[in-house]
This record gives structure tokens, sequence and C-alpha cells, in this order.
């Protein structure tokens, strides 16, 4: 990969708060990436994130699809989203950004940020949607925004579908490589760092594939039980940011510091909420098989060489989480329609081959799987240029 086309930073004139726009690259003269809020976001982190999105939109490119690969783009905001001022600020950033957002930028919910938020804002932004750079490439657009809108307003069992698509994709990587390895889901343990939008989904797909959840990390600390915790009680008990009242919590569920996760006797670990979660001295911690990046470069680098050396392996985000990016713009551009069961179903497949891909290419190279994945979009790079003539 090389340097962003693209970055920039932007101060708040009321708050003296930072936010940032990177686009890493553009295809068909748009970019896709979403908007995070988090408090110490940097520019680093953002270019990092936007090139991440630039390989899962290459990942994702089916040459028979209606929908074509995008650039990849990220956007950035620090500041805690819990303050009472956060959301004066998502609005004068995204009217700052009116302009990109207009031509060339499409985004959408990310960390701290969910995407009724975000719509509602880019209204007050006088924005027609979040996605509007997307439009002209549409055939039908009054027909797409309408599919959109209804695949949003579906809800399964009580969770929006929009909010389980990213989860089910990242539970479909874990079920995956268990299937590979001859793991049985019964029996099998797991631990999930955030129980927001990717972590609760994420957490609800497991468990009732027959995987026991035995600890859930949330703002207030870890909650865990050996035999298992009681993933729906929790998640109907979450508030807005994902935090669990825990008048809900059994007797025998126990609360235990926030980083206790990390060490939880289980065969897979879920970080499913910060960057930069597991480094070069946490690590030494994990008694885990597999790390399933639910989050955005939760791992960071050293971490994971170290824990490649003791036999942990480290499934990558920018194949994992893959799946919301992916649905989004299937149903956006008409691969699906508004329909469940069609668009979990799919989500289902699209993973399942992807990481299926991933672990062939990482096991015929001798690599990790990490290494495997941007392989992948080194090859596709060249193919998608030659289709559309740039890539930049």
């Amino acid at each position: 990969m090389t340097t962003p086309l693209m970055s920039l930073v932007w101060t708040d004139h009321v708050t003296g708060r930072r936010g940032f726009l990177v686009v890493d690259r553009l295809v068909r003269g748009v970019a896709s990436g979403g908007l995070r809020m988090r408090p110490g976001c940097t520019l680093e982190e953002v270019v990092g994130l936007a090139r991440g999105m630039t390989m899962k939109e290459a990942l994702h490119y089916d040459p028979e699809g209606r929908y074509l690969p995008l650039g990849g783009a990220k956007g950035g905001i620090d500041c805690d989203p819990r303050e009472a001022e956060s959301y004066g600020l998502l609005v004068r950033y995204l009217r700052a950004m009116r302009p990109y957002i207009e031509s060339f930028w499409a985004t959408g919910e990310d960390l701290g940020l969910s995407q009724d938020l975000v719509d509602r804002a880019a209204a007050d932004a006088g924005l027609v949607s979040s996605v509007q750079a997307v439009y002209p490439l549409l055939d039908d657009e009054s027909a797409a925004r309408q599919r959109l809108a209804d695949a949003f307003a579906m809800e399964v069992d009580g969770i929006g579908l929009g909010e389980l698509a990213g989860g089910c994709g990242v539970a479909e990587s874990v079920l995956a490589v268990l299937d590979r390895a001859a793991v049985p889901y019964a029996g099998t343990r797991v631990a999930v760092q955030g129980l927001g939008t990717m972590g609760g989904a994420t957490a609800r797909f497991l468990a009732r594939a027959g995987l026991t959840v035995v600890a859930v990390a949330d703002l207030k600390g870890t909650i865990a039980n050996p035999a298992g915790l009681d993933v729906e009680a929790l998640l109907a008990a979450r508030d807005g940011h994902g935090t669990v009242d825990r008048c809900v919590l059994r007797p025998d569920d126990r609360e235990l510091p926030g980083d206790a996760w990390l060490s939880a006797e289980a065969e897979v670990l879920v970080p499913a909420a910060v960057s930069y979660a597991v480094d070069g001295a946490n690590q030494e911690r994990i008694r885990a098989r597999w790390i399933v990046e639910a989050a955005n470069m939760p791992v960071v680098a050293e971490a994971e060489a170290l824990l490649a050396a003791r036999g942990v392996t480290v499934l990558p985000d920018v194949v994992v989480n893959s799946g919301t990016n992916a649905w989004w713009w299937w149903t956006l551009f008409g691969d699906i329609g508004a329909d469940a069961d069609e668009a979990l179903a799919r989500i289902r497949r699209s993973m399942r081959a992807l990481v299926g891909l991933m672990l062939d290419r990482a096991a015929a190279d001798g690599t990790t799987p990490r290494a495997a994945a941007h392989a992948l979009v080194t090859d596709r790079l060249p193919v998608i240029a030659e289709r559309f003539g740039w890539y930049r």
C-alpha cells in the first residue's frame, strides 16, 4: 500500500477538538468507510483504518455482482461520544466534511456512533445522506435508497438487521476456523471484548451456534461465568453504548476488572471494541488458541508476532469484520433485497468463502492469515485497475 490519496485534519472552532478524514484510494471516483468517535482518536489511527477499508472493498470484489468495489476511506473524531457536547461536535464535523461526503466519501456508523445518530446528524448538517456520493453509481437511486431503508428497519428477534450483519460475519469466521480444525462447537468457549453493535451480535450468533460465551467486557468491567453467560439477558440489558445493567446478573456471574477478558479460559477471543487492545505486554496473558478481530486493528503488530510464535492464530479484521460493509453495498446496489434471511445467508456464504481462501493461502505460503489477506488484496488490485482503467 502507498501513501493515502488525501489526509485532512479539522479543528472544531467551538471546542478545539480535532477530527480527521483520510481517503486511501478512490475507485470509480468514490471511497467508502465509516466515521468513528472516541477519545484519543488520532490521524495515524484513521490512516490505518482507511487502508483497511481499501482492502475490504478489494476482498469482496465479485465481477459478476452489481456491487463493484469502491476505494477506502475513514473518518475520526477525538471525543468521548457520551459527552454532552459530542452531538454538536458531530454535526459541525459533518458540515465541514459536506463537500467530500457529497462528492466522493460514503460514510456511516463506526466505533462510538450508531447509524441512526449519523443519519440524524447528517440531516442536521444539511446532507441528503451519509452515502450520497454513491448515488450516481446506482441504476435506480430511488429504489436503492428505499431498499436500504427497508433493510435497516428490519429486526430479527428484537435486534436490527443493520446491527446483526457485522456480527454474523464475525461469528461465521469463528465457525469456519473451528470447522477447519475439526473442533466441535459444543464445549468451545469464547470471550468477547465489547458488547456494542459488533460484539453483541457476535456473542448472540456464537451462543446460538452452541458455543459457550464465558466472558464479556464493557465499559464497567468484565462479566464472567465459566459455565456460560446468559447472552440474551445481557443484550437486553445494554444501554446505547453497549454497557450492561448489572442488575440482570445471575448469582454465579462474576464481575472482574475490565481487562480480565484477555486471560479468560477460552479457546476463542473476540476483541470487538477499541483499536490497539492487545499489545506486546498484555498478549502474555492470552490463553486462547484463536483471536478473531471484530474490532478494527485491535492487535498490534508486535503482539501478533509474539502470539504467532506461541501458536496463537489471529484472524485479521480486514476479513473478519468486512461483512457489514459488504452487506450495505449488496443491499444498496441490489445484489440482495431487503430480506433478513437472504442477507444473513449471503453474509455467511461470503465469509465462509473468504476465510477459506485466506487460510488456504496462509497454508500454501507458510505465513499468517493477515499476510495471506494482504496477498489476496495484492492479487486483486491489478484486476480491479484493469477493469476500471484507474485505481488511485
